[in-house]
């Protein structure tokens, strides 16, 4: 059984690619993963960026490391330095554990986590997030992402941060939505369907990965009229608006 999930996510390929580029981190270990895995990116909106990078960057999930992968770099490049909200496990892998303000998207956060998020929310560092913490899932005949959570609208205003919002196109393989599908027909609460996203990552190998950047959205706008959670929702939409306006 361990052999075999070894085999399911890609374990031997992973630190084969970790090794080849020990002495890479941040921007540039992105940029030699996006090169590994022969991902072209076509980015509509690039003149969306504002000069000023002390905003919050979000995004829909569609993927689970490679829509990542392309919001990081593209921030990381333009202004030289970024923290991504991520997944605990990310400061795992050294090549970017100083550019990772981590999260436990399954339990309640540490004090150690939340006071290192405090000084990331207070510095003008560019900070990237995906709101809804889960990559998306299938919902409808559609692939969308879960409500997006509030946090990020209040450290918007509380530090005023603008948004940036991008939109990813795509999705990941059948196989992965099956699986969810499945689990929710049994009433299998571990979204066992996780397993798979490393092998999500060389589904994307020679692929073409398109964005959409939009027009940040102020802090100012997030006024008493709709409560936190509602604002989110707001934002999400307007990502996703992003698609219909292509």
């Amino acid at each position: 059984m361990i052999y075999l999930i070894k085999l399911i996510i890609r374990q031997n390929e992973i630190n084969r690619i970790l090794s080849a580029y020990a002495d890479y981190e941040g921007v540039e270990f992105l940029s030699k993963i996006k090169d590994e895995l022969n991902i072209k990116i076509e980015i509509e909106g690039m003149e969306n960026l504002p000069e000023d990078g002390k905003c919050f960057f979000v995004a829909n999930h569609p993927f689970g490391f490679v829509d990542g992968l392309v919001l990081t770099k593209t921030v990381g490049s333009k202004y030289g330095d970024f923290r991504a909200i991520g997944n605990e496990v990310f400061i795992l892998i050294p090549h970017l554990k100083s550019n990772i303000a981590a999260v436990n998207v399954f339990g309640a956060n540490s004090r150690s986590y939340l006071l290192e998020l405090e000084k990331v929310f207070a510095s003008d560092i560019p900070i990237t997030h995906f709101p809804a913490g889960l990559v998306s899932r299938i919902k409808e005949r559609n692939i969308e992402d879960s409500v997006w959570q509030k946090a990020f609208i209040n450290k918007s205003i509380e530090y005023q941060r603008d948004i940036v919002p991008f939109f990813f196109y795509g999705r990941n393989s059948s196989l992965f939505y099956l699986i969810y599908i499945i689990r929710k027909a049994l009433c299998i609460k571990a979204n066992i369907e996780l397993v798979l996203l490393p092998h999500e990552i060389f589904n994307k190998k020679n692929k073409t990965i398109k964005v959409k950047i939009g027009k940040p959205i102020s802090y100012q706008v997030f006024d008493k009229n709709k409560t936190h959670y509602e604002w989110a929702q707001f934002v999400k939409e307007q990502v996703y608006n992003l698609k219909s306006s292509r």
